[in-house]
């Protein structure tokens, strides 16, 4: 290797300080019915590294699954959970000896290195992506040759730095995962804020004194959307359900396009302040067309409301629509045939709160500006989560080129 160690490291193959799927011992004798461990793929957690083992006779898994021992470091070696991480080192064996799939290799550390050292190493997310350049057999069930690993080269240093080491990067990970933690909590929070904002509107004192009308009295024009093909790059833009999460906005970059005449295009056409709703799949979803993306038109299992903006803001529909009165309402109408679904007819039927119209305009900005809020503090918290989430990596790294 090109790259230089630290003084007493070097480079040795995993094959020379490992052995790679040794075999049971020949005089090995067990109860068919003394309790066993036993480790199935799905036990593993990919996040942390450890696992949850079953308990099971010793009948069951004497033949046909992986033997390994108390230390043993278990390298998941099918693809997908070689790339997801689902590798452990066995500890807590039942009489120090255990069963798992047959989709791990064994790495047995021989006196010159701690199985800590290899875990790490081998969990590194630049050493699995090295290792999907060696996958073999057919896709979907591919798998790791152990030749990749007995020749796969390491940094090695001796015995007391590698537990230095490890002890280091254990401590360093506790750190990483508290402000994970934390971090994450900070995230729940601020989620939960859009749902506190609207409560605050809709189910106020002040709310129980609002006039109520049903949402086919304050529309103009209900309409189903356009059944068409989905095309590329021609034409114009067709908003479809899948186009839309949850929260009402729109992925402007995964929109597709729809080639039709001009009298199709006018009669789907969308104008500012139309207010679409799912009427099935993922019903419940509405979209506030704000004139992006412009000239476009709407898919077939999507309802177009227009409003009369003189009685309806069509903003505060929109986070009307989002509320857990709202929330309520589609629960109680949506039927299922093959999938769930509410059509005009329902959507017309849901009451809405009306204050004045200048009250619900206030109120609409308001709610505008602590829903920009909570976006550009969720981002920031999104931001520092990324951060951690890539400090691992860094900590490994640096600890394998004797930099901790």
């Amino acid at each position: 290797m090109s790259e230089r160690l630290p003084e007493g490291w070097k480079w040795v193959r995993l094959g020379e300080v490992c052995e790679v799927n040794p075999s049971r011992p020949r005089r090995f004798f067990r109860s068919p019915d003394t309790p066993t461990t036993f480790i199935p793929m799905a036990a593993v957690d990919e996040k942390s590294g450890t696992y949850k083992p079953e308990i099971v006779p010793y009948s069951k898994v004497s033949k046909g699954y992986t033997y390994f021992e108390e230390n043993d470091v278990l390298f998941a070696k099918i693809t997908p959970c070689m790339q997801n991480g689902k590798h452990v080192i066995a500890k807590n064996l039942i009489d120090g000896i255990g069963f798992g799939t047959t989709e791990f290799h064994v790495l047995r550390a021989k006196k010159e290195i701690i199985p800590e050292w290899i875990w790490y190493f081998i969990r590194q997310p630049c050493f699995l992506q090295e290792a999907t350049g060696y996958f073999t057999g057919a896709v979907g069930q591919q798998r790791i040759p152990k030749e990749f690993l007995i020749n796969y080269v390491i940094p090695l240093p001796p015995l007391r730095e590698q537990r230095r080491i490890i002890a280091r990067i254990q401590e360093l990970m506790q750190e990483v995962e508290r402000a994970r933690t934390a971090c994450e909590k900070q995230l729940e929070a601020v989620k939960a804020l859009p749902s506190a904002y609207l409560r605050e509107v809709f189910e106020s004192e002040e709310a129980k004194k609002w006039e109520r009308k049903r949402l086919g009295e304050v529309c103009e024009v209900s309409q189903y959307g356009l059944t068409a093909t989905a095309i590329q790059n021609r034409g114009f833009p067709y908003i479809r359900i899948s186009d839309i999460d949850d929260f009402g906005n729109i992925n402007i970059a995964g929109i597709k396009f729809v080639d039709c005449d001009e009298n199709t295009y006018n009669k789907y056409a969308l104008k500012i302040g139309d207010i679409l709703f799912a009427r099935s799949g993922s019903i419940g979803r509405t979209f506030l067309y704000g004139g992006n993306p412009p000239n476009a038109i709407f898919a077939s299992y999507l309802i177009r409301f227009r409003l009369k903006q003189d009685i309806i803001d069509p903003l505060w529909l929109f986070y009307y629509t989002h509320s857990d009165q709202y929330y309520k309402f589609i629960e109680e109408k949506k039927h299922t045939v093959s999938q769930p679904n509410i059509n005009a007819r329902e959507y017309k039927s849901l009451t809405i709160p009306l204050p004045p119209i200048l009250d619900q305009r206030r109120i609409a900005t308001y709610l505008k500006e602590k829903m920009a809020y909570v976006e550009k503090l969720k981002a920031s918290i999104e931001k520092q989560l990324e951060a951690i989430n890539a400090l691992p990596q860094a900590i490994l790294r640096k600890a394998f080129r004797g930099e901790l």
